[in-house]
């Protein structure tokens, strides 16, 4: 079950809607050796791309990994994040079916 509301909020951002679009292709954004093929993308990746402030974009990122939309894999001390693509794909449809 997803919470839409979550996730509305969360799209409210113009930044955390840049995020998800970053990681919809991230070997096409992120350069070769920030794409960790199964894994995702390192959060300092997402920051250096933002240029905000690591903070800011933990921020960021921590409002879509609570709305369901990234899946963050601890590796070590690095944090990999990417899309839940099965979560994106149920609120689109409700949003198809209910507006």
């Amino acid at each position: 079950m997803i919470d839409t509301n979550l996730i509305h909020k969360a799209l409210a951002n113009p930044l955390r809607r840049d995020i998800l679009g970053w990681l919809r292709a991230p070997a096409e954004t992120f350069a070769d050796d920030h794409v960790y093929r199964g894994r995702g993308v390192p959060v300092h990746a997402i920051q250096a791309r933002s240029g905000l402030a690591q903070s800011t974009v933990s921020m960021h990122v921590a409002v879509l990994v609570e709305a369901g939309l990234l899946v963050p894999q601890r590796v070590g001390q690095w944090i990999f994040l990417s899309r839940n693509e099965e979560v994106i794909r149920t609120f689109t449809e409700q949003i198809r079916v209910h507006l």
